[in-house]
């Protein structure tokens, strides 16, 4: 790596919606690079499984559940380039591992957005491509599968700019799609690619066809003009009737990509073993090299102002922690590398967590599970340190600057599960477990609930629940069992609340003594804080030293809402006045009257209980169209659009979570098993009157059969 320029490598994602031929494209670029001798398929017979699924629980479902990192070094399909270093992220396509997506997009500088070329733009793309668009990454569209039946490659580019708002240029001309797909034709420079040998491994370049000529020169006349539109350059010379060099056509769209201002669109079949090559072409040609983005950081030393990194290995180091992983031999922790350098037996401050020091003992490159172990570091790598302690998003540099680096998105969890393990011998392995995962991932949260005395997971969906359990199961010979999976339901108020209470407590000796007075008011629905406390009180009716016993309480209180036990969210709780007691005034005094305030004031504030609703959408073929909408009205579900196309008919609805258990089960057999689905959140509703009572009775009825059991 130490022999490739900074302006020569690549840090890319493969990103898509769930089976777009993701890890399949990977195992592509690992054999064709040379990373790998041999291909092996998600699926495929010989149940090896691809080369970056390397957890057993990814090769037996052939889903990638964990993000993997590698690294090849690609010198073109013709070898007309030098060496480029590209370090890869293959990341799940299922949105309950959305946490993978979000912490790969936030370091690297450039993406490849898979789309299948049947489906096009399905809602985990349209996920995905909002997780690059939060972290500005520049992104080459592929589309994959053009073997298949249906595939249509223009459509996908005219999907882009329809549903993602992109300025897509399908900067490449099939020959033939569906079972007659023979290769794609370069418009630019006039060439037509085929990929020979038994793994398409030799690329053979020739004229166009003359069968495609037309459509190839009315291509590249299109390309001019789309990207003429976003890059002033190049619309000179075609305004002014200049003739325009290929070069310069690739550097307009390589401008203009890295600006965010156009997304270019290709073609291939991963499977089929064609177009890859080509494609990695273009990440070289068009994506961005780590001096070309520009990554901020903040500087505690000087009120937080914003410094530009700079991709420099002489200046000082800066790197994000941005995903844990556990293993026989300790933490694996991965890191990018901003700025400078660091080295083996350096020692690094985490910037996050209190200036603490960490010593980097070991550090290697990685190539999925497996490792090369390096001596340094430098700014545009990413690499793994063994021994230091971080947590996901975590900013380090070295003890000469104060840079701390924004974190990740982290999305809040829709579904929970109280676990147990099935016998007593288990509960150090399942406590050992729980400890890791919360660490290793954001969004698997566990708490324990204080009535139930049960331990509650919480997460993304069922299907990220149970690859936990499962992990369990293996990694630490923890039989889990499991109750019925629950919606994470909310609480919230819709209207001002007033509250005044007093807590007197006066039984001889020194008493107890607070008057809390305000009100409780919804927040705005944009607000970015789910709680707020306000402190309005003038002229010393409540001391001071009094008032964080009030914040302590009202937080003790938001915990569990009085409607069925669930978090109380998009609230603001107003203190404006009170009395205090000279003697028997105490903070904890003031914390149990702000609890009981509230509770008053939550009462009077009309409260309604929320439920997450999912975004779903569902593909099938045509004629079960009635059926599909049929049964979306029937889990109160709301048809957002619906459109046909190719005798397949895409059916978006939104949908509460609580209705979808069991659903996968229901479409199957409403469908002849031929529809797929998937969902992701989308936002909290409330629920209707009706579902609200018989919730807040199941709550009064689990209560007092826990009061029961406890007498």
């Amino acid at each position: 790596m130490a022999t490739i320029p900074l302006e020569r490598i690549r840090n890319i994602g493969i990103s898509a919606h769930i089976d777009s031929g993701k890890t399949t494209l990977t195992e592509r670029i690992l054999f064709y690079t040379g990373k790998i001798r041999e291909i092996h398929e998600v699926r495929g017979k010989d149940g090896v499984g691809a080369t970056m699924d390397s957890m057993d629980l990814e090769r037996e479902k052939g889903i990638t559940i964990q993000s993997a990192a590698t690294y090849a070094i690609w010198n073109g399909s013709q070898s007309q380039l030098e060496d480029h270093n590209i370090n890869i992220i293959d990341t799940p396509g299922h949105v309950d591992f959305t946490i993978e997506v979000e912490r790969s997009l936030r370091v690297l500088d450039g993406a490849i957005l898979v789309l299948d070329s049947v489906a096009g733009v399905q809602s985990q793309s349209i996920t995905v491509d909002r997780q690059m668009k939060r972290y500005g990454v520049p992104r080459i569209c592929f589309v994959n599968k053009m073997d298949r039946a249906g595939a249509n490659y223009l459509r996908c580019a005219d999907m882009l700019k329809e549903k993602l708002g992109h300025h897509s240029v399908p900067i490449q001309v099939n020959m033939g799609a569906e079972d007659k797909f023979q290769g794609v034709i370069d418009p630019i420079y006039g060439k037509a690619y085929f990929f020979d040998g038994e793994k398409g491994e030799n690329v053979r370049s020739e004229a166009v066809p003359a069968e495609y000529a037309d459509e190839t020169k009315a291509r590249r006349e299109q390309i001019i003009e789309l990207v003429s539109e976003v890059d002033d350059q190049l619309a000179e010379k075609f305004l002014g009737g200049e003739e325009i060099a290929p070069a310069e056509i690739v550097a307009a769209i390589r401008r203009a990509t890295i600006a965010l201002k156009m997304t270019p669109v290709m073609c291939g079949s991963a499977y089929k073993n064609k177009g890859v090559q080509v494609l990695l072409d273009m990440v070289c040609a068009l994506l961005p090299s780590p001096p070309e983005v520009e990554n901020i950081a903040l500087d505690q030393r000087n009120a937080e102002a914003k410094v530009v990194l700079s991709a420099d290995p002489s200046k000082p180091f800066v790197g994000l922690a941005f995903k844990l992983q556990q293993d026989q031999y300790g933490q694996l922790t991965y890191f990018r590398v901003y700025q400078g350098t660091v080295k083996t037996g350096d020692t690094i401050v985490n910037n996050s967590r209190m200036q603490r020091k960490e010593r980097v003992p070991r550090m290697f490159r990685m190539h999925s599970d497996r490792r090369e172990e390096i001596t340094e570091a430098k700014a545009g790598d990413i690499v793994a340190f063994y021994g230091v302690e971080a947590t996901s998003g975590d900013s380090f540099s070295d003890s000469s600057v104060f840079y701390t680096l924004t974190s990740m998105h982290v999305p809040d969890a829709v579904i929970q599960l109280a676990v147990t393990p099935k016998d007593r011998t288990g509960e150090a392995n399942f406590s050992k477990a729980l400890q890791r995962f919360t660490r290793e991932d954001p969004t698997f949260r566990v708490h324990r609930d204080e009535e139930s005395a049960q331990t509650i997971i919480s997460g993304m969906g069922e299907l990220h629940l149970e690859i936990y359990m499962e992990r369990m199961r293996r990694e630490y010979n923890c039989e889990v069992v499991s109750g019925k999976p629950q919606v994470a339901y909310r609480e919230t108020i819709t209207q001002r609340g007033e509250f005044a209470y007093t807590h007197k407590k006066q039984t001889g000796g020194s008493g107890q003594f607070a008057r809390v007075c305000g009100f409780l008011e919804p927040l705005p629905s944009d607000a970015v804080l789910q709680y707020e406390f306000v402190n309005e009180t003038v002229g010393g009716t409540i001391p001071k030293e009094y008032i964080p016993g009030i914040e302590k309480g009202f937080n003790e209180a938001i915990k569990r809402g009085s409607l069925i036990g669930f978090p109380v969210v998009g609230i603001r709780a107003v203190v404006n006045d009170g009395q205090y007691h000279d003697v028997d005034s105490s903070e904890q005094a003031f914390k149990m009257a702000a609890i009981m305030a509230f509770r008053e004031g939550y009462d009077r504030a009309k409260p309604v209980v929320m439920e997450p609703v999912m975004k779903v959408e569902v593909l099938a073929p045509a004629e079960f169209q009635g059926s599909v909408v049929g049964q979306v009205n029937q889990r109160r579900g709301m048809i957002v659009e619906t459109s046909t196309a190719e005798g397949q008919v895409t059916v978006i609805a939104e949908v509460p979570l609580n209705t979808m258990f069991g659903y996968s089960t229901d479409l199957r057999s409403a469908t002849q098993g031929k529809a797929e689905f998937s969902m992701e959140f989308s936002k909290y509703s409330a629920v209707p009157r009706n579902e609200q009572d018989a919730l807040m009775k199941q709550f009064k009825e689990k209560q007092a059969a826990e009061a029961a059991a406890r007498k």
